[in-house]
């Protein structure tokens, strides 16, 4: 079993990617969904995150507001409210890089020729690379990255700029990932061109993936 992790910077297409591996037959889990689940009432992370950052991000069911919460750790749009989002990391990176190395082992238990992709935007700010065989960066134009920000919330393209950058100050820039990574996929054209290019990385990748299955 290969473990492949799948990184990129916010809005670069990281989703999209992992889709078509999975369509290709690669086994896909992501941070974000995990992190989801942690946040969960009851689970030991949702209580941490609620105790630093206050009941005002949650919703009247007690669920957690995604956006108040987003907006606490990064600063409210606008103002001059320091960033605390490496206070939430350090909060939640450990209990998804658990449940990561719990899901990879179940692949490998079930398929040793398997590929599992973590789909993760902060792999290497979290400093997890170390826990995967491969590590795949996706890139795409800084202006596709608000065009595709704006799309997918459905703002003006001067909010969504706002909001890129503040998000991105918290990341690694794609200089640094594409020189920590095995692999580069562009995003920056079309879609059959970025589909090719995961064609091209599977077929290394499941070849790679088979031969360390076959290993006694």
């Amino acid at each position: 079993m290969l473990k492949v992790g799948l990184t990129g910077g916010i809005a670069s297409g990281k989703s999209v990617v992992g889709e078509m591996f999975v369509a290709l037959g690669a086994q896909l889990i992501q941070a974000d969904t995990i992190s989801h689940e942690l946040m969960r009432p009851g689970e030991a992370v949702y209580g941490e995150v609620v105790r630093h950052f206050g009941r005002e991000i949650l919703n009247s069911d007690g669920t957690v507001n995604r956006a108040r919460l987003a907006e606490a750790a990064f600063g409210a749009s606008g103002t001059n409210q320091p960033s605390r989002i490496q206070e939430l990391n350090r909060i939640v990176h450990p209990a998804v890089l658990r449940r990561q190395e719990e899901w990879m082992a179940e692949v490998g238990r079930e398929d040793p020729g398997a590929v599992a992709v973590v789909e993760a935007a902060l792999i290497l700010e979290a400093g997890a690379a170390k826990d995967f065989d491969r590590l795949l960066v996706v890139t795409c134009h800084p202006e596709q990255r608000i065009r595709r920000w704006a799309n997918r919330v459905g703002v003006d393209e001067e909010t969504a700029s706002r909001e890129v950058m503040r998000r991105m100050a918290s990341q690694f820039p794609d200089e640094e990932k594409i020189k920590a990574s095995d692999y580069v996929i562009d995003n920056s054209g079309s879609f059959d061109e970025t589909r090719k290019r995961v064609e091209q990385v599977y077929a290394e990748l499941k070849c790679e993936a088979e031969t360390k299955g076959q290993r006694p």
